[in-house]
């Protein structure tokens, strides 16, 4: 907190805080820039990390980069402390000698938590090691690897559960999308107004439904998904959600995120919308809308959901009926 206090009283780490977009800002940054790193102390560039905007964070790190590392002892109680931004936090570990000490496999940190998974990655030997070890894993690679020895030891991987993704489905459709009209429309679904829904189960071992082969080949139509959860707790939660199509994501009636666009690829997590969790009943809703093209990579219509934490661990719930 005493950084944060002091932060607040230097107008160049300010400057270096306030750049924006088109060049807002950036005069002013670049001979603020020169200020912080003539002074020399890097703790305090590294605690401006906490609350600032990606173009700021850019600046902030090339004058982390120029800076001489402070006391060790500093340097250390900074990367323990977990409400320091992540990036910050991993740019003072990167710092400290013998530093996988401060490794922990629960931390909430992408940089450091994927480090700590590497590093027991490297020393894992048994089905126990990798099925202890899935469980912290967040990144995809890390996951597929775990995932792939735990096969090799004659275990199996839960990665649908262990990603969140949800699997059985209502989906409504059609509606109409000629023109591509329809993404604009509040359709009954959208309106809480949810009939004779066709009920779908995916056993794809990533989520995948594909709406082609669940409603029939259609053009210009817009289809609703729709599924309910229990949550065992009030918590924060990103809802993501990849698809070739235009999107919007809902939970809960509130409309979180949304893509007007069509046939740009899919790739897991494209989309992210992020809300808190009520305890108990949840309501996930998808519009994904389908267009007329008629080329042949014009025709995929599907789409891949999941219910996760910030790091992409999947969150406890329950499907319901």
């Amino acid at each position: 907190m005493l950084l944060l206090l002091a932060l607040q009283l230097d107008p160049d780490l300010e400057a270096l805080r306030a750049v924006g977009p088109e060049g807002a800002g950036h005069e002013a940054a670049a001979a603020a820039w020169k200020k912080v790193v003539e002074r020399g102390a890097l703790l305090p560039v590294l605690a401006a990390f906490d609350g600032a905007s990606p173009r700021a964070a850019n600046w902030l790190r090339a004058a982390a980069d120029a800076l001489p590392s402070p006391d060790p002892k500093a340097l250390e109680a900074f990367v323990l402390d977990v409400r320091r931004h992540p990036e910050a936090r991993y740019l003072a570990f990167l710092r400290i000698d013998g530093r996988d000490r401060l490794l922990s496999l629960d931390d909430p940190g992408r940089e450091l938590r994927r480090a700590a998974v590497a590093r027991a990655l490297a020393g894992a030997k048994t089905l126990e090691d990798f099925t202890k070890l899935l469980g912290h894993a967040r990144e995809r690679d890390q996951v597929d690897a775990i995932a792939k020895k735990m096969k090799e030891l004659g275990g199996k991987a839960d990665l649908l559960a262990h990603g969140g993704f949800l699997t059985r489905w209502q989906l409504f459709c059609p509606f109409d999308n000629k023109d591509t009209k329809g993404f604009g429309v509040a359709y009954p679904p959208e309106r809480g107004e949810r009939k004779e829904p066709k009920d779908v189960e995916t056993s794809d071992p990533a989520g995948k439904v594909d709406l082609n082969a669940a409603l029939g080949k259609q053009k210009g139509v817009v289809a609703y998904a729709f599924a309910a959860v229990d949550s065992p707790t009030e918590r924060d939660v990103e809802l993501r959600v990849a698809t070739n199509n235009a999107v919007k994501l809902f939970l809960n009636g509130e409309l979180l995120a949304f893509r007007d666009e069509y046939h740009h690829g899919m790739k897991i997590d494209q989309y992210v919308g992020r809300a808190r969790l009520k305890k108990g009943r949840n309501e996930v809703l998808l519009k994904i809308c389908q267009n007329d093209q008629k080329e042949d990579w014009a025709q995929s219509w599907s789409f891949q959901a999941r219910l996760c934490d910030a790091l992409g661990g999947g969150v406890p719930f329950e499907a319901l009926k």
